[in-house]
């Protein structure tokens, strides 16, 4: 009697171990698949971080482009409205010599008719300069309305690039682009680099779709002397560099050569002292100046004359 109870609290154990094992097994099975599921939530969250991260880097470029852009309108809203005080003050000036002579005409009891011939030359005179200052106004506006186009076509092209490489602004009425030498050139070389040409191909693209206006490339370097077996100096550096950004947009990008002007302004035109190595870097650069035509140009400012 006492074997058989000792062989059944054998098996009584026996089977109490297998089911306690089991529910282990579905347990360590549960844990696994926990584990399993917080690995791929961590893994979620990580890669939403870094989208939220770079949707962030992305609203912060967009946001410092929209204060570029402000500060370029209000600059040229600033312009403008200089622009026009004085064109006023020029146009009250004439009304108040208009009105001047009209009133000595009235009072005049005897008037020759070589003097009023004389007088009604005078006042179509200054008529035509009124017409004149208002047309003048009118193509000054539509000017600068277009440089500002350029300018916002021009940073939103070249958005991607670092901005101590290119800038591009409004000076002198007209739109500058900067390239620095170390994007575009090697060291005392005036052979383009290829991540140069992806630069200016974009800025080709905006040219081209303002024929009407023509282009100046002016190289600059810094005061440093070179000279080599291809280059004698500074001057020799800064006009191959301007020529080689021309030929470069006229071939590859069929911009008109009729259009273009390459030209080499050494060392004599710094931005930034010479006297340091930050300095010196601001001096070598290549501009591409966008100009209108200089015959509609001096046509708009040649004024009206009056008949004799």
């Amino acid at each position: 009697m006492k074997k058989v109870l000792f062989v059944a609290f054998t098996l009584l154990i026996a089977l109490s171990s297998c089911v306690s094992k089991k529910q282990f097994q579905l347990k360590e099975a549960e844990l696994i698949d926990l584990r399993r599921s917080y690995d791929d939530r961590i893994s979620a969250m990580n890669a939403e971080q870094a989208q939220l991260q770079q949707t962030n880097a992305n609203l912060g470029n967009q946001m410092r482009q929209l204060e570029n852009n402000l500060l370029v309108c209000n600059t040229s809203l600033e312009n403008e409205k200089n622009k026009n005080k004085s064109l006023e003050q020029q146009m009250e000036y004439l009304k108040s010599t208009n009105t001047n002579l009209l009133d000595r005409l009235s009072d005049l009891s005897v008037v020759s008719k070589a003097g009023a011939e004389n007088i009604k030359k005078t006042l179509d005179a200054l008529n035509e300069q009124n017409k004149y200052i208002q047309d003048l106004t009118s193509s000054m506006q539509r000017k600068d309305s277009l440089n500002l186009a350029l300018v916002m076509n021009l940073k939103r092209s070249l958005s991607d690039i670092k901005d101590e490489d290119v800038t591009v602004e409004v000076k002198k009425g007209v739109v500058y682009i900067s390239l620095s030498d170390k994007m575009l050139f090697r060291s005392g070389s005036a052979d383009i680099q290829p991540r140069a040409e992806e630069v200016l191909g974009k800025i080709a693209r905006v040219v081209n779709d303002h024929s009407e206006l023509d282009i100046l490339v002016e190289g600059h370097t810094d005061n440093v002397p070179i000279n080599t077996a291809c280059l004698k100096d500074n001057w020799d550096l800064s006009v191959m560099r301007a020529t080689s950004v021309v030929r470069l947009l006229q071939r590859k990008y069929s911009v008109k050569a009729e259009r273009m002007t390459a030209g080499g302004r050494s060392e004599y035109i710094p931005k930034a002292t010479n006297a340091n190595a930050d300095g010196r870097s601001l001096n070598r650069r290549t501009e591409i100046i966008i100009l209108p035509k200089l015959d509609q140009f001096f046509e708009l400012m040649t004024p009206p004359t009056a008949e004799k």
